[in-house]
C-alpha cells in the first residue's frame, strides 16, 4: 500500500492535475490532503492555474480516493462544493502490519492535521510513540524524527515557500501493511528526503 500526501492546493487546478499525474504514476492507494483546498488565503498570492471551479471538479472526480482534513483557509462553503468530507480538524489512519523488531520503526499509526491548530509539541502529546504525524500549513517540506515520532510535511503543491519546491510525500508499506519507508518527492517523482525501515 502507498499513501500519497499533499497539502495547500490553494485553488490551483494546474498544481492539482500535476499531483494527480504523480499519484497515478506512484500507483498509490489513497490521496491524503492536509487542507487548504480552494481558497488561496489573504496572505498568499493567487497561484498559477488558480481555478476553483475547475479544481472542485477535479477533486470530486477522484473523491473515493481522497482522505482529507480542514485547513485554515477551508470553510463550510468549501464543504458544500466538495463531495468528500473536509471539515474535520484531524484524522487518524491505522496501518495494521506485522510488528518489527526495529525500535525506531513507525508503529502504523498516522495522525493527520493541517498544522494551524496543533503545534508539533501538542500533536506529539496527542499521539503515541512511533506515530507518524502528518501536517501541512507551512508550505515547506519536512521529514524529521523527534521525540520518538515522525514528522512529515509535504509542503505545498502550488505555493512553496522558503526556497522549497512543489512536493508531495509517500508512506509506503509491504503487502501486509508494515511501513517500510517515508519519502518526500518533487512532483516529477525525484526523492529528496527519505526514511527507510
Amino acid at each position: 500500500m502507498k499513501l500519497f500526501i499533499i497539502s495547500d492546493i490553494h485553488g490551483s487546478v494546474l498544481a492539482f492535475n500535476k499531483a494527480v499525474e504523480a499519484f497515478d504514476r506512484e500507483n498509490a492507494s489513497l490521496m491524503v490532503i492536509c487542507g487548504d483546498y480552494l481558497n488561496h488565503g489573504p496572505r498568499n498570492p493567487l497561484p498559477e492555474g488558480h481555478d476553483t471551479k475547475g479544481l472542485t471538479a477535479a477533486l470530486n472526480s477522484i473523491k473515493s480516493k481522497i482522505c482529507g482534513i480542514r485547513g485554515n483557509c477551508d470553510s463550510e462553503v468549501d464543504q458544500m462544493m466538495l463531495d468528500f468530507p473536509v471539515t474535520e480538524a484531524s484524522c487518524r489512519i491505522m496501518l495494521l502490519g506485522r510488528s518489527t523488531k526495529k525500535a525506531e520503526a513507525p508503529s502504523g499509526s498516522i495522525f493527520v492535521h493541517h498544522g494551524h491548530l496543533y503545534t508539533r509539541q501538542k500533536a506529539a502529546e496527542l499521539t503515541e510513540k512511533g506515530t507518524i504525524i502528518v501536517s501541512g500549513h507551512t508550505h515547506v517540506p519536512v521529514l524529521e524524527y523527534e521525540n520518538e515520532r515522525y514528522f512529515v510535511n509535504p509542503g505545498s503543491i502550488s505555493l512553496p515557500k522558503d526556497n522549497s519546491f512543489a512536493a508531495y510525500a509517500t508512506i509506503e508499506t509491504d503487502d501486509i501493511g508494515t511501513i517500510n519507508g517515508i519519502y518526500l518527492k518533487k512532483l516529477d517523482g525525484t526523492i529528496f528526503s527519505s526514511m527507510r525501515f
